[in-house]
């Protein structure tokens, strides 16, 4: 299986997280891709560096304005007297706000949902080759591989086409599986991160092409709280092709695994013409996050069901905190979807 990684997007390393009003270090730390790394050096993957992408396959999901905000950013916030280090937006605009702004103090509540994506001096280019990623592992199926995988930081899944949020820059899964699209005329992605893949949903939520299946922690108290519900289930011409099965924190491997189960047989009767995962790690029980309690003989069995769909296939690496067990979770999970 080829995987992809840009050692570029070490260089994004956030520091500011507000987490119940304490100011922490943040969770999506460089260290994350070593530990991922040293996971494909188990299973003796040598990830390739991906070319660098045309902008239009990340204009395939995101607004033109978000990407030009993401790139310019931090150096239009330096400017700022008495600047911090990282752009982390104080005010954002409510549902009843139209107005966009000249100001990048209001640029960056508008185009940033929350504090936990900090932007700091090489954020763009970690999103932008953490998308080159996404597009080579898709580009690589699309060329007849049957599977590939994307080590990507900083993750994508909670960014919709114009707010980036929850650690994430760029949507890396929606970008792949836009990608597939362009060769497919049917795609279906599916998340089994920790948290809803709410900017995956959001991207696709009123197409019928592209089937989103999300297996999380229930967001009635998880994040992102605002969506993952499992009465989302599409609107317009989307209708019908969202599915979101929540399940709770105290989920461990046969209750998530049934779920995941679910999710399949959703995708294998949307019949598409291939599959993007989006990968999260995070539902491990040793996680730091603790937002499920499956075992690593859970994501092993996890990545067999998935390989088991037959589907030409893109792992995008989504979720998945600092533990010792990181490493081992993907080292699972990719053994049972190699069959080894």
């Amino acid at each position: 299986m080829r995987c992809f990684y840009a050692p570029e997007t070490e260089a994004h390393d956030p520091v500011f997280r507000l987490t119940h009003g304490r100011i922490l270090r943040n969770a999506e730390q460089a260290e994350r891709a070593r530990l991922l790394l040293a996971g494909l050096d188990q299973l003796s993957l040598t990830p390739e560096a991906p070319p660098e992408a045309d902008r239009s396959a990340f204009e395939a999901v995101h607004t033109p304005r978000l990407l030009a905000f993401l790139e310019s950013a931090w150096d239009e916030w330096q400017k700022l007297p008495d600047a911090g280090p990282e752009v982390v937006p104080n005010v954002f605009p409510r549902a009843h706000v139209s107005r966009y702004p000249d100001s990048i103090v209001g640029r960056a509540g508008w185009h940033m949902g929350d504090t936990s994506a900090p932007i700091g001096p090489h954020s763009w280019r970690a999103s932008r080759r953490a998308a080159d990623c996404a597009v080579a592992a898709a580009d690589a199926v699309l060329g007849g591989e049957r599977a590939a995988y994307a080590l990507c930081r900083p993750a994508g899944h909670h960014t919709t086409a114009d707010i980036a949020a929850g650690h994430c820059m760029m949507n890396v899964s929606a970008i792949a599986a836009a990608r597939l699209r362009t060769r497919h005329e049917r795609v279906a992605t599916l998340d089994i991160d920790t948290h809803h893949g709410n900017g995956t949903q959001g991207i696709f939520y009123d197409r019928a092409d592209v089937l989103t299946v999300s297996v999380h922690t229930d967001p009635s108290n998880y994040y992102p709280f605002y969506t993952g519900y499992a009465d989302e289930t599409g609107e317009g011409d989307g209708a019908g092709f969202n599915l979101n099965i929540p399940l709770p924190r105290t989920t461990t491997d046969d209750a998530w695994l049934e779920a995941v189960a679910q999710g399949l047989a959703r995708v294998r009767d949307f019949a598409p013409g291939a599959l993007m995962v989006s990968l999260g790690l995070d539902v491990h029980e040793d996680d730091p996050l603790k937002g499920m309690k499956v075992s690593w003989d859970g994501l092993r069995r996890a990545g067999a069901m998935i390989a088991a769909a037959d589907l030409p296939t893109v792992l995008v690496q989504e979720g998945g905190y600092l533990s010792e067990g990181l490493t081992t979770s993907l080292v699972h999970f990719l053994s049972g979807f190699m069959e080894r």
